[in-house]
Order: C-alpha cells, then structure tokens, then sequence
C-alpha cells in the first residue's frame, strides 16, 4: 500500500507543477487546497506556499528545471496528506488525471514522467535527466562507433 501511495502523490505533485504558471493554475490551485481542507490550520500557509512556488516557476530562466526542483517538495506534502487522510485518495487521483487530460497540461514527457518496456529478452537502458553508462558483457549494446566491440 506505501508504494501505491507514493505513486499517487507523484502523479499529484507532477500535476501540481506542471500546472504552476499555466492556464490551468487556478483550477490546480484551488483543487489542492480542497485536498487540504481539513486541516484548516495549514491552510492559510499552503496557499502562501502554493502562490510562491508558483511564482518562482514563472519567473524561472527555466520553467521546467524550477518545476523539477519542486516536484519532490509535493511529493513529500502530498504523501504525508494521504497518510493522515486516505480520504483525499480519489480527489487527489482526479486533479492528476485532470491536469494530465488538458490541452498543454499533460506531464508526459515534462515532469518525471516515463514507461520502459523490454518483450522477450529485451533489455531497457533508460535515464532521466542525466547521463547513462551501460558496463557489462560484450554484446550489440556495446559496439562502438565503428562496430568494434567495447572493452567492458
């Protein structure tokens, strides 16, 4: 269950900051503090939260690299929420599936967001966000430039 529920908060909080500085921002906005209505005492202070982050990936260099820096930020928030509050599961499932069903708002491809799949004895070699050296025995993945196989 701890990991369904961490899948969950990361389909939330890649929802969130994909919305930050676009169309769908207020409707985002105001469905997460929904999520958080309960605790009315963190209210005031995650809507503080919620306008400056959003506020920090509009004025970014770089919109997407402040949504990436955020995104674990969410995740953590989002994950502790469904803890306290299993309730909130099927709200917070309908802001990710919203957000990933509008126009320009889905976060396939913009905010962690990735499906490997290998069939038969395929094998996947995949990276976000960085670089990928792949060691092993020699094979068609390790041939070099010219053919030549890889000294591994």
């Amino acid at each position: 269950m701890n990991d369904e529920l961490t899948v969950l908060a990361e389909a939330g909080a890649a929802a969130v900051v994909t919305a930050m500085a676009t169309d769908l921002w207020q409707e985002t906005r105001g469905a997460v503090v929904a999520l958080f209505r309960p605790d009315r005492r963190r209210r005031a202070a995650l809507e503080s939260q919620l306008d400056g982050n959003a506020t920090l990936v509009r004025q970014a260099p770089d919109p997407d690299a402040a949504r990436q820096a955020l995104f674990s930020y969410w995740t953590l928030e989002l994950t502790a929420l469904l803890r306290r509050d299993p309730a909130v599961r099927a709200a917070l499932e309908r802001l990710a599936a919203a957000v990933e069903e509008a126009p320009g708002g889905g976060t396939r491809g913009r905010v962690l967001r990735q499906t490997n799949t290998a069939h038969g004895s395929g094998t996947v070699f995949a990276v976000q966000q960085g670089d990928q050296h792949a060691y092993g025995a020699k094979s068609e993945w390790a041939q070099g430039p010219e053919g030549a196989q890889s000294q591994g």
